[in-house]
């Protein structure tokens, strides 16, 4: 029998009618995956880790964080990762995000100054909890980016631009609160001059790869100070970072405080060590010195870390000769294979892309204080270099102490 014309037509709409509702429905479907992703994001990096701000909590639950990193990048989004975005940058982890957002205490009518627009992350987390975001970026092709999809994600109030951030916006000026998610070696003098009075000024100090989280208050036109925990950004670009005074030297590169002595702001937090997790400085057993650290978790799959970066120069050094002290108290590895106690080595390339990872071992059970030695290769392209200490997604206890290394000439 021959289709006529308006039957072959209703046809033909019904099965597009069915592919679009289809495609409707992959969405939401993929959409449902992100929101409860984002919701475990949360949970698990940001209100257990000691986020408490309801509002900053909620903030962090609505934005889309996978919409900020690149497509391929988008399985990675919601765990508690930098995830790099081009030009030698990097989208900072969600926990720093949700950090400093709550560290500078953001009300609804304050107007905020962010010196470092990135992917535009940060500004949008800022979007709905303060009145007004001025976001400053030096990379012109990642200003016009995150400019572009703040603007189609609907961040209304958020105004960005390209220039140097550490010249602040003075036309804009002066602003409640200044949040600055790249690392100077001082506070710009700009920045200060453009802060209320009363207001707070959130900024990581520090040499390239070894920064600290100060918190500034500006009282009758000075700042008052206080110290908060280590933590590693990308610096600024250009002229701001070749006029450092202590520049990183990637032929003699070292672990600091791998004897865990040190505690200067008496925090409870190993410094020169960020973004650690379930660790302890103890004064009990110390093989070496009178402290170790100590990380315990009970929880397979949760964090128990520290990490440290160094600049090393991969075409120069050729090995490290490691040394360190562990003890072990009933540990049983993750479910995953990177999910074990141990000190890993990741390697980095010029464009801070990791492609190697070396580890000491993969420690478990219960053992006493025993020394390690080990000489691991450096590969040629090897540029920067992050070193991983503890549980890694491991349960039970890991007490560590006398962590270093020799760099020995390829």
């Amino acid at each position: 029998m021959q289709l006529r014309w308006n039957d072959f037509r209703t046809l033909l709409m019904l099965v597009i009618a069915g592919l679009v509702m289809s495609e409707h429905a992959a969405l939401a479907q993929k959409n449902e995956a992100y929101r409860k992703a984002r919701f475990k994001m949360v949970s698990e990096y940001i209100e257990r880790e000691g986020i408490t701000n309801d509002r900053v909590l909620s903030s962090m639950r609505q934005v889309p964080r996978h919409e900020f990193v690149s497509e391929k990048l988008r399985p990675d989004a919601y765990l508690d990762a930098s995830l790099p975005i081009g030009f030698k940058q990097t989208i900072s982890p969600p926990f720093v995000v949700a950090y400093m957002t709550q560290i500078i205490d953001p009300q609804p009518e304050d107007r905020v100054l962010e010196i470092g627009t990135g992917s535009g992350y940060q500004a949008a987390v800022l979007s709905g909890l303060v009145k007004e975001v001025y976001s400053i970026e030096i990379v012109e092709t990642l200003g016009k980016a995150a400019a572009e999809r703040l603007g189609r994600l609907k961040y209304n109030n958020v105004k960005t631009k390209i220039g140097d951030g550490y010249q602040g916006w003075e036309e804009h000026a002066p602003f409640d609160k200044i949040i600055v998610t790249c690392s100077p070696e001082n506070v710009p003098q700009r920045l200060i001059d453009q802060l209320k009075e009363g207001g707070r000024l959130l900024i990581p100090l520090g040499e390239r790869y070894q920064q600290v989280f100060h918190q500034f208050e500006k009282h009758d036109g000075k700042l008052d100070e206080k110290t908060l925990i280590s933590t590693m950004f990308v610096p600024m670009t250009g002229q701001s970072e070749e006029q450092r005074r202590v520049k990183p030297d990637p032929l003699h590169p070292k672990i600091l405080n791998g004897n865990f002595e040190s505690d200067d702001n008496n925090d409870g937090y190993a410094d020169h060590w960020h973004h650690l997790r379930l660790s302890t400085l103890v004064d009990v057993d110390a093989p070496e010195g009178r402290r170790c650290i100590l990380f315990e978790a009970t929880e397979r799959g949760r964090l128990a870390q520290g990490l440290q970066a160094a600049a090393v120069d991969g075409t120069k050094i050729g090995s490290l000769q490691v040394h360190v002290q562990y003890k072990t108290d009933d540990v049983l590895a993750g479910k995953e294979d990177h999910e074990v106690a141990t000190v890993m080595f990741h390697f980095y390339d010029e464009n801070r892309r990791a492609f190697d990872t070396v580890s000491l071992g993969a420690w478990s059970g219960t053992q006493n204080w025993t020394e390690v030695n080990k000489t691991i290769t450096v590969p040629p392209k090897t540029r920067e270099m992050i070193i991983r200490i503890g549980l890694n997604g491991a349960t039970g206890k890991l007490w560590l102490d006398d962590l270093k290394f020799v760099p020995r000439p390829r």
